[in-house]
């Protein structure tokens, strides 16, 4: 089938197949074409170009898209999408004065969630994550990465990741899957914490392996948490099952945690709220892409990631949403955006940058997603008619989605 789009007010993030991600200065780059046409042919962008070359094409479907802006779909490369119930009760708790720390120090946090989802049937589970993953759809996102981390024992975690799985198989979107099963130490091992290394390394890993229910394997590597040492005993096993690390590090504390994530070549660094000047320098000229979480310092009332600092720098930088019961309970993508901009002082073209090209470099799929490029997928975003795409980030509270294309289709 072909779709051809005519009259687009201003396609974004038109690149070459060889542009896999943006740093430094040339994040505040964003490639457009005005007034121009968009092919597809079935899943995949066919061509592109200005109005005045497009030629006489019949095409299946003809969209008109006059006053309208066309970028790639979002990549929401961190999220927690697949839980159990919700954690309300916290959220007030922090209303009324206590850290995140200190709840989860009296048993609440990951632990009342892994505590939920023990206690949840997988066809409840499998129920309400649809639900959320609908939708982050709507709202724009076409490639979501989902991690474990809410079961802590080997039946939970396996659970949640066939919950991924079914997820992946039923719904048009990509779906990438981490085990997260190094997200907190479960009550049962509070005073054998080599019991559940040994139980995430020679139990849990080799069941996943052998179903291949994971693409990464992720550790929250964090005062109270998992140390340095813990987090580079668990990214080693992952690599021999097959599994690409990809770390929550300095959400809190600088602990050595970036430091150990670039040395086991992992794919992203996540959260990043806390950087000193050598947390920077050791992530320039890697392969590893620093992906900053705005809505959950903005949730906790944390600090935002430095990201003008690491811009400066040269690094590049993704945004993501970290969708979660318990520090944000939001997988909005648009708002995301808006509060890059609005608080870390990313300009929209970084923001947006970050939000496509570089959110699918840090799943591993910025081949086939995030940008418009021929032969890559046809997930699209369509939006109202808007006066420029900065009306993306300044409008935050509005809606400027009308459609969604995902897989060459439109979702409804």
């Amino acid at each position: 089938m072909t779709t051809l789009i005519t009259n687009i007010k201003e396609l974004l993030q038109v690149r070459e197949n060889s542009t896999l991600k943006v740093a430094g200065a040339e994040m505040a780059v964003l490639p457009t074409i005005k007034n121009a046409f968009l092919l597809l042919e079935d899943d995949l962008i066919a061509d592109f170009g200005e109005m005045k070359n497009l030629s006489k094409i019949k095409a299946d479907k003809v969209i008109d898209a006059t006053g309208k802006i066309i970028l790639p779909s979002w990549c929401d490369s961190h999220t927690h999408i697949v839980y159990a119930g919700n954690r309300e009760q916290e959220f007030v708790d922090r209303i009324n004065g206590m850290t995140y720390e200190e709840i989860a120090n009296r048993g609440g946090g990951i632990l009342n969630s892994a505590k939920k989802l023990n206690e949840t049937s997988e066809k409840e589970i499998y129920n309400q994550s649809k639900v959320r993953l609908e939708e982050v759809m709507r709202l724009g996102t076409g490639a979501v990465e989902i991690k474990s981390g809410y079961g802590l024992t080997v039946e939970g975690e396996l659970k949640i990741l066939r919950v991924i799985q079914q997820l992946a198989q039923n719904y048009p979107i990509t779906i990438k899957a981490t085990f997260l099963g190094a997200h907190a130490f479960p009550s049962a091992f509070k005073d054998n914490k080599r019991g559940y290394l040994d139980c995430i390394i020679n139990e849990m890993l080799p069941e996943i392996a052998q179903n291949k229910l994971a693409d990464f394997i992720d550790v929250f590597c964090e005062t109270g948490y998992f140390s340095v040492e813990n987090t580079e005993e668990i990214m080693q096993a992952g690599i021999r099952f097959g599994l690409k690390p990809k770390i929550h590090v300095n959400q809190f504390n600088s602990i050595g945690g970036i430091q150990a994530g670039v040395k086991y070549n992992a794919l992203s660094v996540d959260h990043l709220e806390i950087m000193k000047p050598e947390d920077i320098e050791v992530l320039k000229n890697t392969e590893t892409m620093p992906v900053a979480l705005p809505s959950c310092s903005y949730f906790l009332s944390i600090p935002y990631t430095p990201a003008r600092e690491m811009i400066t720098a040269g690094l590049p930088i993704a945004l993501a949403t970290d969708y979660n019961p318990g520090s944000t309970p939001s997988g909005n993508m648009n708002f995301v955006v808006a509060t890059a901009c609005i608080k870390m002082k990313m300009t929209p073209e970084e923001a947006i940058n970050a939000a496509t090209l570089n959110g699918a470099y840090a799943m591993g799929i910025s081949k086939s997603h995030g940008s418009i490029t021929k032969g890559k997928k046809a997930n699209l975003i369509i939006t109202k008619k808007i006066s420029s795409y900065y009306q993306l980030p300044y409008a935050f509270g509005s809606n400027l989605i009308e459609s969604v294309i995902l897989n060459g289709q439109i979702y409804q």
